[in-house]
């Protein structure tokens, strides 16, 4: 059976967005940004993050898998939902909610900036650098966790435990 193991709680995770947001806001006055969530995992995230936002926003998704039903990233990016909308210049804020190995925020950076944006920014809710391969820069970070598998606030294995309010590291 497997273990939850505290990590963030809802009340740090509503400390650190409220952080993340008045730093953004105060980065971008008098601009609109395009934030786009990375999808399923960075949903919860945004919703709460664009809330308190005190800029102008639109928001977009863009869906991509590299981890499927495993615990681990397989290093092939798959885009699942394609972006909606033109993204030519505008400034784009890519909102995930983990950067693990950095793959995935590698290539997803390329193909924003392949896109023509006037300015390509990342803010990541977790910034786990245990199994980081690929040099990659984050521009907003929530928080820096070092290991563990983690689950909840939009964080799944296997489709599972999204839903939970806080972070947890699950134990197999």
């Amino acid at each position: 059976m497997a273990e939850l193991v505290p990590v963030l709680t809802a009340d740090d995770l509503k400390g650190t967005i409220e952080t993340l947001a008045r730093k953004i806001s105060s980065d971008y006055q008098h601009q609109e940004v395009v934030l786009i969530g990375i999808l399923k995992g960075a949903f919860i995230f945004l919703a709460d993050l664009s809330r308190r936002l005190t800029i102008p926003v639109t928001i977009e998704f863009l869906g991509v898998s590299s981890y499927g039903e495993n615990t681990f990233s397989s290093g092939e990016l798959r885009f699942t939902t394609p972006l909606q909308k033109d993204i030519t210049n505008k400034h784009v804020l890519i909102v995930e909610d983990i950067v693990d190995t950095g793959h995935t925020l590698k290539k997803l950076t390329a193909y924003m900036k392949s896109q023509h944006p006037l300015s390509v920014k990342v803010c990541a809710l977790i910034d786990k650098q245990e199994r980081r391969e690929s040099t990659v820069s984050i521009d907003y970070t929530g928080h820096v966790i070092e290991s563990g598998f983690l689950v909840g606030f939009g964080l799944d294995y296997a489709e599972k435990y999204r839903n939970l309010p806080g972070i947890f590291q699950l134990n197999l």
